[in-house]
């Protein structure tokens, strides 16, 4: 499944509208839970992660109309650690929390250049819209500015190519002609010449379609007798790489790919709470039933045994409960 079919597979998602639903009594049951000495979590996990983003706003809003107080800043005051990151990135709207993690990837020292192409490779035109406009209101700045402030070089140009969302032609046209030049200007920006023409490289990746794309990976592993992602990894290295083969991982299988992401949050000591989170937050109300299955398929065993052999206490708690059942 190519990322472009993937907003509308309603079997994908894990995390549903609640029904029957009535926030005034969820919100009751947060504010006792949080009320007095100590704090029942188990309480927060069973309303939060078992209703829909929209759902958790208009929780909110009745708790601060019954209660007087945010329910955000509440929960701040009371959780910690990695379960109330969890909770607290439970509480945004999805754009706005999207908007949020770059903006984190991008404050202080050093930039978290994974994240940002993490999200940038894998979002429909119209998500990078609604997310730049989410962070403008947030941060009082442009999303792209602060990129092109923050990056430098041939990452830079790919980031803010990513940005301008000109992949996202859903057409199923491909001109195979056109589609055999791409693959053939690939192979002399690379495999041909030495030293790589990575703006070649840059301009194909984020501006053909993703059915044109996958037409012209198959012809340029008939011209080089390799794969695109073997020549990115031989022509290019760091962010960079890492940049030009999320595009091509996204536009072949985009499950695949957060698949991929979860399991090497998880894959050897320490885990990567931050990617954890982000992929299993954004992706609840879209498609990850579909990425459990794949995840399954690629690894061999299901994300939830692998969140319960990596995670503890309130925090495996709550991601199992946004991972739901086993495929």
């Amino acid at each position: 499944m190519a990322w472009w079919k993937a907003w509308i597979e309603q079997e994908g998602v894990t995390v549903k509208s609640s029904s029957h639903f009535n926030p005034d009594p969820d919100a009751e049951t947060l504010y006792k839970a949080m009320k007095g000495i100590g704090t029942n979590e188990q309480a927060i996990i069973d309303v939060l992660t078992k209703r829909s983003n929209t759902q958790r706003q208009q929780i909110a809003k009745s708790f601060k109309a019954q209660f007087g107080k945010d329910l955000t800043e509440t929960l701040k005051s009371e959780l910690s650690g990695k379960f109330e990151r969890l909770i607290v990135a439970l509480m945004y709207p999805p754009y706005r929390y999207e908007a949020k993690e770059l903006h984190d990837a991008m404050k202080g020292l050093g930039t978290k250049e994974g994240v940002i192409i993490e999200i940038l490779a894998s979002r429909t035109k119209n998500q990078l819209r609604e997310i730049m406009k989410a962070y403008e209101e947030d941060y009082g700045s442009s999303l792209e500015e602060d990129i092109q402030a923050d990056t430098s070089g041939y990452l830079e140009r790919i980031l803010v190519c990513l940005l301008q969302g000109s992949r996202d032609d859903v057409s199923s046209f491909v001109d195979p002609g056109l589609a055999l030049q791409d693959a053939q200007d690939l192979y002399a920006a690379g495999e041909k010449i030495r030293g790589t023409d990575e703006m070649k490289f840059i301009t194909i990746l984020c501006t053909r379609s993703a059915t044109h794309l996958l037409r012209v990976f198959e012809e340029y592993e008939k011209i080089a007798n390799k794969s695109i992602e073997d020549s990115i990894k031989s022509e290019t290295h760091g962010s960079l790489e890492e940049a030009m083969l999320t595009v091509v991982k996204c536009t072949q299988n985009l499950h695949s790919y957060f698949a991929e992401r979860l399991y090497y949050a998880m894959k050897g000591a320490g885990t990567r709470d931050g990617t954890l989170i982000r992929n299993i937050i954004s992706r609840s109300e879209i498609d990850l039933n579909l990425i459990k299955c794949h995840f399954k398929k690629m690894y061999g065993k299901t994300l939830s045994s692998m969140i319960m052999e990596d995670t503890s206490g309130d925090y495996k708690n709550a991601l199992l409960s946004l991972v739901g059942s086993d495929p």
